[in-house]
């Protein structure tokens, strides 16, 4: 034997598993379960979003007939803090979570210049970038003593560059630059941070490294350059030399080769480069021979 019992809906449960299914700098997806299964008419929500920064509330309202609801909010700010709260448009109970939007992105190619009694950090626009972000909110920058273990906040600027003074010798520090804080630092960008040694240089685990390859390739290019160059150049004067020196001792067995000898006849002394060696000595005509000419 077997029954079958149909539950009455009950519009006074909450929404079930309300969750977050993506977050981005200025949206967030939502999604929950109606409070019963398979209802049989349009549901009315009210999501209530709570900015917890800013201390504002915005209401939205989402209809739908399907156990699954999907949302997106949209008009957040980057690193917003958020109180999200669905419940049915009867004010029935309510499911609630929190949700904190993707702040702004660290500034690019964050580098130091060293002067004599200063540093100076040089970093590119966010504007470049980040849609939504304006020059005129600025960014601030902090940094760190690790001999210390302190940190101090520098300042904030709206140009794309700092000046750093009275840094003590010895000292390890480490600078970050990031999107101004905003509303009591509670909305603030991702930082971009650079370490400076001892010695007054600095470096940074990405754009500095890149940086730094970039001027030794600098140097070293034109090293190789000359070099080769040279080697080039003592190739050329070696093989000119070569072939000077085997001319000249082609043209010194020529003029000392004897065609009867069949062989190449070398003297020493004065007698040598004189083309007429091979030459019969005339000693003189005797009386008694007859000479006839012909």
């Amino acid at each position: 034997d077997y029954v079958v019992v149909r539950m009455i809906p009950d519009n006074r449960l909450p929404p079930r598993h309300l969750h977050a299914v993506r977050t981005g700098k200025t949206f967030a997806v939502v999604k929950w379960e109606s409070p019963y299964d398979s209802p049989d008419q349009d549901m009315l929500y009210a999501v209530a979003v709570k900015d917890l920064v800013r201390k504002t509330d915005k209401i939205y309202k989402v209809k739908s007939r399907n156990s699954t609801v999907e949302y997106t909010i949209k008009k957040l700010e980057p690193g917003g803090k958020y109180h999200v709260i669905v419940q049915l448009g009867n004010m029935s109970k309510e499911s609630s979570m929190k949700i904190n939007t993707v702040p702004l992105s660290a500034p690019d190619a964050l580098k130091i210049i060293t002067e004599n009694d200063h540093i100076l950090l040089f970093w590119k626009s966010l504007a470049l970038k980040e849609s939504n972000f304006n020059e005129s909110r600025g960014y601030e920058i902090h940094m760190f003593d690790s001999l210390m273990n302190i940190t101090a906040y520098l300042g904030n600027t709206t140009d794309n560059f700092f000046k750093v003074s009275n840094l003590k010798i010895g000292h390890n520090y480490s600078f970050s630059v990031q999107a101004r804080c905003l509303y009591g630092g509670q909305m603030c960008g991702e930082p971009a941070t650079l370490l400076y040694d001892e010695l007054g240089t600095g470096e940074d685990s990405s754009a500095t490294k890149s940086g730094r390859a970039t001027d030794v390739a600098a140097i070293v290019v034109p090293v190789l350059f000359l070099l080769l160059v040279t080697l080039g150049i003592g190739f050329v004067v070696l093989y000119m030399r070569h072939r000077r020196l085997q001319s000249s001792f082609t043209a010194f067995t020529n003029s000392h080769y004897s065609s009867r000898l069949g062989s190449a006849i070398f003297s020493s002394g004065d007698d040598l480069g004189d083309e007429d060696d091979e030459a019969p000595m005339i000693t003189g005509f005797s009386d008694d021979v007859p000479m006839v000419i012909a």
